[in-house]
């Protein structure tokens, strides 16, 4: 797929490039996104060139994963974004912030662009955001984008080799008002179903 630009009343989405590689690195060096993230650590500059040339731009041609650098409209890079690929219909968010702009709904209003943008041109039914127990500020971005939590898996994800827990949520398509690719029968929630 080419990569797409989207665009929002504040922010600029676009795929980034050797360009960026720079701004990356810096914002990178972030001690928070470190550790909340599984980018490495510490951050050299030839992962931020490796990132930017090779990983984006591999990604959004094989289909597995789309990557958006949030820019303001004037070009100051506020955050990263990337939607991956996970099984047929389902993929994952992933985001971080820069320190400098943390606290301004960015990436709130990023992942809900991102998301409107993945139910109607990939073929995605649902969207999974996950973070480790205790990354307070992604669950509120998750949570503010509309992200329905449902529960802590035990030892799912591998941080710098460190197997922790970590929080599951969810987005539908329903939940932004967009219709699904296939059709989807949520379980009743009455008692009174049976079961065989």
């Amino acid at each position: 797929m080419e990569p797409v630009t989207l665009t929002t009343g504040r922010l600029v989405l676009r795929t980034i490039g050797p360009q960026d590689a720079d701004a990356v690195y810096a914002a990178a060096q972030d001690a928070a996104i470190q550790r909340w993230t599984t980018i490495p650590s510490p951050y050299l500059p030839e992962h931020a060139e490796s990132f930017t040339a090779h990983l984006v731009p591999d990604g959004w041609t094989n289909g597995s994963m789309f990557t958006f650098g949030v820019f303001l409209p004037e070009g100051e890079l506020v955050g990263m974004l990337s939607i991956t690929m996970r099984s047929p219909g389902v993929a994952e968010v992933g985001f971080w912030a820069t320190k400098h702009h943390r606290g301004n709904g960015y990436i709130t209003e990023a992942t809900l662009t991102a998301a409107r943008w993945a139910f109607t041109h990939v073929p995605v039914d649902r969207i999974e955001w996950r973070a480790e127990v205790g990354n307070e500020a992604s669950r509120a971005v998750a949570e503010r984008a509309g992200f329905t939590l449902e529960g802590t898996l035990r030892s799912a994800l591998n941080n710098k080799g460190v197997r922790r827990d970590c929080w599951l949520g969810s987005l539908l398509p329903s939940d932004l008002d967009l219709p699904s690719t296939t059709p989807y029968l949520p379980t009743p929630t009455s008692s009174s179903s049976s079961g065989v």
